[in-house]
């Protein structure tokens, strides 16, 4: 495959979807959470038919499916590649600017409509792999986007370059773009048997090189306290306020189990928000660790300090729910290996070195995978995501293009 010759439209087409508002929101009950994430799916839907994939279309849930058929007359499995369309609700994502950094030389960079907002080369240390390169960010009023819309960009352009190469041999071919997978609903609507492949491959990972083949579990917990209210000119010895004893259960998490403190495989316990008043307050936490014993542990600690906490408090109450969201994928991956090493080398015939690491978070492939569908997650050259200092290299998600391209081709070669 000579990459050299082919015009990439991925930078194009990142840029495009970004300017796209498509936050997600954790406080709506509907599918997709929010009508905008719509607005890129229709894009897509229209690209993609444009290409020649007829049968695209986006479900009522905002949901798109879409096929590569097949061009060899072996037996390969259909692969399915997968990414979100909407951003975190961390981070405003309306009026997205993206910049384009030409010739990357490994200077901090400022970013232009808000000076305060700088990409630091000393707190970035993945910019010194991007030396000479082109680099996209925002303008430091909003997130990028590249989470996860890089990906889409990198899946969109290898169908492009597949279309365009039919030289290049491979099986079936299932795309797949999802809303809400920034608030853990990505895979709650997806129809397996629809979408009818046998392996998948979320491009939803940061480091140029890498493949995650493992993910926290996770569950959310909610605490609910009703305190007892009173007067407070007549409080003495009868108010028992709600948002206190809220206060003090969060300052009894210990301190080295909160993300703040830990790295790797290490678990931790985090409050993500807290509304309510006097009489009544809800917490809520997610619990994350990989695996699922120590998850528990966590939970019945978090329990423990509730109680303790609410011990003080004779007439108060609360309740504990915990809600399972995902679970550790290399457990499913265990049991069948060739989907990460045909990863790691598609990976290696770019050119670039692959690695096998872990992710601190989920993907869809988390929920997929228990779902029936083996799922990894490849790199697609997101940082800093979720924040306005996120960026991404124009090389990096070029490398992704070819790493989806040479994927598809080797499950091609290793099938009957």
């Amino acid at each position: 495959m000579d990459f050299k010759k082919y015009n990439f439209t991925v930078t194009d087409r990142f840029v495009k979807y970004a300017k796209i508002d498509t936050q997600s929101d954790p406080t709506s009950p509907t599918c997709p959470s929010t009508e905008k994430q719509k607005n890129l799916g229709n894009v897509l839907v229209e690209e993609l038919k444009q290409m020649g994939l007829s049968d695209a279309a986006m479900d009522e849930h905002g949901y798109i499916y879409a096929t590569l058929e097949s061009n060899t007359t072996k037996n390969v499995p259909t692969i399915c590649f997968c990414s979100h369309m909407d951003t975190s609700p961390d981070c405003s994502g309306t009026n997205v600017n993206p910049v384009i950094h030409k010739n990357y030389s490994g200077q901090d960079l400022i970013l232009p409509n808000d000076k305060t907002q700088i990409i630091r080369f000393s707190e970035h240390p993945a910019l010194a792999a991007q030396i000479g390169n082109d680099i996209v960010t925002a303008d430091g009023t909003t997130l990028l986007g590249a989470d996860n819309k890089a990906g889409i960009a990198e899946i969109m352009d290898a169908a492009n370059y597949l279309i365009q190469h039919p030289e290049v041999k491979h099986g079936k071919i299932r795309l797949l773009f999802t809303p809400d997978e920034e608030i853990g609903r990505g895979a709650d609507k997806v129809n397996i048997k629809k979408l009818g492949a046998d392996f998948g491959y979320t491009m939803d990972g940061e480091t140029l090189g890498h493949v995650e083949n493992e993910t926290f579990s996770a569950d959310s917990v909610t605490i609910k306290i009703k305190g007892f209210p009173t007067h407070p000119g007549f409080a003495k010895d009868k108010m028992q306020h709600a948002i206190k004893i809220a206060a003090e259960i969060v300052n009894k998490i210990p301190k080295d189990k909160t993300p703040e403190t830990t790295e790797k495989k290490q678990p931790f316990m985090h409050p993500t928000g807290i509304n309510g008043g006097l009489e009544e307050v809800e917490i809520k936490f997610i619990i994350r660790a990989f695996d699922t014993p120590t998850l528990l542990l966590l939970e019945e600690e978090l329990r423990q300090i509730t109680v303790g906490v609410l011990s003080h408090y004779d007439k108060c109450s609360y309740e504990f729910i915990v809600l399972e969201q995902y679970r550790n994928m290399k457990d499913v991956l265990a049991t069948c290996p060739q989907v990460v090493d045909y990863a790691l080398e598609a990976i290696k015939k770019t050119g670039v070195e692959p690695i096998l690491s872990s992710i601190r978070g989920g993907t869809d492939g988390s929920r997929l995978s228990f779902m029936g569908l083996p799922c990894p997650n490849i790199y697609a050259g997101e940082h800093a995501f979720h924040s306005k200092q996120e960026w991404v290299s124009v090389f990096d998600m070029q490398k992704a293009v070819e790493t989806i391209v040479y994927l598809v081709n080797i499950w091609e070669e290793k099938s009957n």
